[in-house]
Protein backbone atom coordinates (compact mmCIF):
# COMPACT_ATOMS: atom_id res chain seq x y z
CA UNK A 1 0.00 0.00 0.00
CA UNK A 2 2.64 2.38 0.80
CA UNK A 3 3.97 2.17 -2.92
CA UNK A 4 0.23 3.89 -4.11
CA UNK A 5 0.52 6.61 -1.98
CA UNK A 6 3.57 8.21 -2.30
CA UNK A 7 3.26 8.37 -6.34
CA UNK A 8 -0.43 9.59 -5.60
CA UNK A 9 0.34 12.52 -3.26
CA UNK A 10 3.24 13.23 -5.99
CA UNK A 11 0.54 13.05 -9.03
CA UNK A 12 -1.86 15.44 -6.65
CA UNK A 13 0.48 18.04 -6.11
CA UNK A 14 1.85 17.92 -9.96
CA UNK A 15 -1.75 18.27 -10.67
CA UNK A 16 -2.43 21.10 -8.19
CA UNK A 17 0.10 23.39 -9.61
CA UNK A 18 -1.12 22.21 -13.23
CA UNK A 19 -4.43 22.82 -12.40
CA UNK A 20 -4.95 25.85 -9.79
CA UNK A 21 -1.93 27.32 -10.88
CA UNK A 22 -0.60 27.11 -14.22
CA UNK A 23 -3.34 26.99 -16.26
CA UNK A 24 -5.31 29.67 -14.92
CA UNK A 25 -2.08 32.23 -15.25
CA UNK A 26 -1.77 31.25 -19.02
CA UNK A 27 -5.56 31.74 -19.57
CA UNK A 28 -5.12 35.25 -17.63
CA UNK A 29 -2.10 36.03 -20.02
CA UNK A 30 -4.27 35.27 -23.39
CA UNK A 31 -7.17 37.03 -21.98
CA UNK A 32 -5.06 40.16 -21.39
CA UNK A 33 -3.71 39.92 -25.26
CA UNK A 34 -7.30 39.70 -26.80
CA UNK A 35 -9.31 42.65 -27.78
CA UNK A 36 -10.51 44.28 -24.21
CA UNK A 37 -7.12 43.29 -22.69
CA UNK A 38 -9.95 40.47 -21.02
CA UNK A 39 -12.48 42.36 -20.02
CA UNK A 40 -14.28 42.69 -23.04
CA UNK A 41 -14.71 44.19 -26.45
CA UNK A 42 -16.75 47.40 -25.48
CA UNK A 43 -18.61 49.47 -27.41
CA UNK A 44 -18.57 53.31 -27.09
CA UNK A 45 -20.60 56.61 -28.65
CA UNK A 46 -19.27 59.87 -28.68
CA UNK A 47 -16.33 58.58 -26.14
CA UNK A 48 -18.83 56.96 -24.09
CA UNK A 49 -19.32 53.26 -23.82
CA UNK A 50 -22.69 52.02 -24.67
CA UNK A 51 -22.02 48.28 -24.10
CA UNK A 52 -19.97 45.45 -25.08
CA UNK A 53 -20.07 43.55 -28.61
CA UNK A 54 -20.49 39.91 -27.50
CA UNK A 55 -23.02 40.74 -24.90
CA UNK A 56 -26.86 40.94 -25.67
CA UNK A 57 -28.84 43.60 -24.13
CA UNK A 58 -32.65 44.86 -23.89
CA UNK A 59 -34.23 46.98 -26.14
CA UNK A 60 -37.78 47.24 -26.04
CA UNK A 61 -38.53 50.61 -27.63
CA UNK A 62 -40.15 50.45 -31.25
CA UNK A 63 -37.52 52.64 -32.67
CA UNK A 64 -34.77 49.87 -32.02
CA UNK A 65 -34.35 46.15 -33.53
CA UNK A 66 -34.58 44.36 -30.82
CA UNK A 67 -32.58 41.57 -29.74
CA UNK A 68 -33.08 37.69 -28.48
CA UNK A 69 -34.81 37.90 -25.38
CA UNK A 70 -32.34 36.30 -21.86
CA UNK A 71 -33.31 33.81 -19.83
CA UNK A 72 -31.40 35.92 -17.26
CA UNK A 73 -32.50 39.07 -18.12
CA UNK A 74 -29.27 40.24 -19.85
CA UNK A 75 -27.57 39.39 -16.84
CA UNK A 76 -23.81 38.76 -17.75
CA UNK A 77 -22.34 37.95 -14.42
CA UNK A 78 -25.32 35.29 -14.72
CA UNK A 79 -25.33 33.17 -17.86
CA UNK A 80 -27.83 30.30 -18.06
CA UNK A 81 -30.15 29.23 -20.56
CA UNK A 82 -33.67 28.85 -18.44
CA UNK A 83 -32.99 24.68 -18.64
CA UNK A 84 -36.89 24.13 -19.57
CA UNK A 85 -37.65 21.46 -21.93
CA UNK A 86 -39.92 22.15 -25.08
CA UNK A 87 -43.06 20.66 -23.52
CA UNK A 88 -42.73 22.47 -19.99
CA UNK A 89 -45.82 24.28 -19.65
CA UNK A 90 -44.11 27.45 -18.26
CA UNK A 91 -41.31 27.46 -20.91
CA UNK A 92 -44.69 27.82 -22.94
CA UNK A 93 -46.53 30.54 -22.01
CA UNK A 94 -42.87 32.67 -21.96
CA UNK A 95 -42.72 31.83 -24.83
CA UNK A 96 -46.28 32.65 -26.15
CA UNK A 97 -46.24 36.02 -24.34
CA UNK A 98 -43.27 37.01 -26.12
CA UNK A 99 -44.49 35.88 -29.69
CA UNK A 100 -48.22 38.21 -28.26
CA UNK A 101 -45.85 40.88 -27.20
CA UNK A 102 -43.71 40.94 -30.99
CA UNK A 103 -47.43 41.08 -32.58
CA UNK A 104 -48.78 43.31 -30.59
CA UNK A 105 -45.96 45.35 -31.55
CA UNK A 106 -45.61 44.63 -35.30
CA UNK A 107 -48.93 44.46 -36.91
CA UNK A 108 -48.87 42.99 -39.68
CA UNK A 109 -46.37 40.47 -39.40
CA UNK A 110 -48.47 36.97 -38.96
CA UNK A 111 -47.23 34.44 -35.87
CA UNK A 112 -45.60 31.99 -38.79
CA UNK A 113 -43.13 35.00 -39.99
CA UNK A 114 -41.80 35.60 -36.14
CA UNK A 115 -38.09 33.84 -36.69
CA UNK A 116 -37.75 31.41 -33.18
CA UNK A 117 -34.67 33.45 -32.34
CA UNK A 118 -37.39 36.23 -31.43
CA UNK A 119 -39.16 34.19 -29.08
CA UNK A 120 -36.63 32.20 -27.46
CA UNK A 121 -33.70 32.67 -25.36
CA UNK A 122 -30.31 31.59 -26.46
CA UNK A 123 -28.69 29.01 -24.23
CA UNK A 124 -25.93 31.57 -22.81
CA UNK A 125 -28.95 33.76 -22.45
CA UNK A 126 -26.66 37.03 -23.22
CA UNK A 127 -26.44 36.45 -27.16
CA UNK A 128 -26.36 39.88 -29.29
CA UNK A 129 -26.62 38.52 -32.57
CA UNK A 130 -29.70 38.09 -34.61
CA UNK A 131 -30.06 36.23 -38.24
CA UNK A 132 -30.56 39.13 -40.96
CA UNK A 133 -34.22 37.73 -41.46
CA UNK A 134 -34.89 38.18 -37.48
CA UNK A 135 -33.43 42.20 -37.72
CA UNK A 136 -35.64 42.47 -41.57
CA UNK A 137 -39.01 41.44 -40.06
CA UNK A 138 -39.25 44.23 -37.76
CA UNK A 139 -38.17 46.76 -40.47
CA UNK A 140 -41.66 47.86 -40.78
CA UNK A 141 -41.84 48.48 -37.15
CA UNK A 142 -39.02 50.63 -36.66
CA UNK A 143 -39.32 52.35 -40.61
CA UNK A 144 -43.26 53.58 -39.12
CA UNK A 145 -41.96 54.67 -35.91
CA UNK A 146 -38.94 56.51 -37.07
CA UNK A 147 -40.52 57.57 -40.50
CA UNK A 148 -37.92 55.93 -42.78
CA UNK A 149 -38.41 54.24 -46.14
CA UNK A 150 -37.64 50.73 -45.53
CA UNK A 151 -35.33 49.81 -47.99
CA UNK A 152 -32.96 52.43 -46.43
CA UNK A 153 -33.61 50.04 -43.32
CA UNK A 154 -33.10 46.87 -45.12
CA UNK A 155 -29.71 48.28 -46.65
CA UNK A 156 -28.34 49.36 -43.07
CA UNK A 157 -29.25 45.46 -42.05
CA UNK A 158 -27.25 44.43 -44.92
CA UNK A 159 -24.53 46.55 -44.31
CA UNK A 160 -24.06 45.20 -40.95
CA UNK A 161 -24.59 41.92 -41.41
CA UNK A 162 -21.60 39.25 -40.98
CA UNK A 163 -21.15 36.90 -43.21
CA UNK A 164 -19.87 33.41 -42.72
CA UNK A 165 -16.45 32.31 -42.57
CA UNK A 166 -14.85 31.58 -45.99
CA UNK A 167 -18.88 31.25 -47.21
CA UNK A 168 -19.17 28.26 -45.72
CA UNK A 169 -18.72 28.00 -41.38
CA UNK A 170 -21.25 29.62 -39.01
CA UNK A 171 -24.24 31.36 -39.71
CA UNK A 172 -24.80 35.08 -41.20
CA UNK A 173 -25.63 37.49 -38.39
CA UNK A 174 -26.12 41.03 -37.19
CA UNK A 175 -25.04 42.56 -34.17
CA UNK A 176 -28.02 44.30 -32.76
CA UNK A 177 -26.24 47.03 -30.57
CA UNK A 178 -24.12 48.08 -33.06
CA UNK A 179 -27.45 47.98 -35.85
CA UNK A 180 -28.62 49.85 -32.95
CA UNK A 181 -26.33 52.36 -33.13
CA UNK A 182 -26.02 52.85 -36.87
CA UNK A 183 -29.40 53.45 -36.75
CA UNK A 184 -29.40 56.32 -34.30
CA UNK A 185 -27.10 57.75 -36.85
CA UNK A 186 -28.91 57.74 -39.73
CA UNK A 187 -30.41 60.84 -41.10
Amino acid sequence: MKKYILPSLKLTLVLIILCSIIYPVFIAMVGKLSPGQGRGKTVSVNGKVVGYANIGQKFTEDKYFWGRPSAVDYNAAGSAGSNKGPTNPDYLKTVQDRIDTFLVHNPGIRKEEIPAELVTASGSGLDPDLSPAAAKVQVKRIATVRKLDENKLIGLIDQHTERPLLGLLGPAKVNVLQLNIALDELK
